[in-house]
């Protein structure tokens, strides 16, 4: 039991040290978009999923595992999107992903998504979401995992 309690410490040191910001790099695909090569709007709420699952896996979380393990399930409740700039055809993507606020039931996460040449603000964005558990019923994100997800701001 004592050796199990210093692995969840040691996870909890590692997960402390990481970036509170995870940036993801993509390239725009011919299916993403449009005749004129101008990304289709609804692609950026796919390049916010990517940003989210990286951000999640980069502090030690797994979303497979913790549906697998625990029966939560993360619901997007909240999507919002403010086009800036049109993406096209062969840019490289940078989508910069944070946790903006969360507790156990719900978390909120915010999204820049930039074209890397030149360096522009396409769109700013945020999602957020609720627990469920395997009945589809509002949950709790156990104690053990809430550090996980602590907020860029703390």
């Amino acid at each position: 039991m004592a050796a199990g309690r210093n692995v969840l410490a040691l996870d909890v040191i590692w997960s402390l040290n990481q970036p509170l910001t995870h940036e993801t790099h993509i390239r725009v695909r011919y299916a993403e978009t449009d005749q004129m090569g101008i990304v289709y709007y609804a692609n950026y709420f796919v390049w916010m999923e990517i940003g989210r699952v990286e951000l999640v896996r980069s502090r030690g979380l797994n979303y497979k595992e913790l549906e697998n393990a625990e029966g939560l399930f993360l619901s997007v409740v909240d999507a919002k999107c403010r086009y800036l700039f049109p993406a096209r055809y062969d840019q490289e993507i940078l989508i910069r992903t944070q946790v903006h606020s969360a507790n156990p039931r719900m978390v909120e996460f915010a999204y820049e998504i930039r074209s890397v040449n030149p360096d522009r603000l396409l769109a700013q964005a945020s999602t957020k979401h609720v627990w469920l558990n395997r009945e589809m019923r509002p949950s709790r994100l156990p104690s053990q995992y809430q550090y996980l997800l602590r907020p860029a701001s703390v």
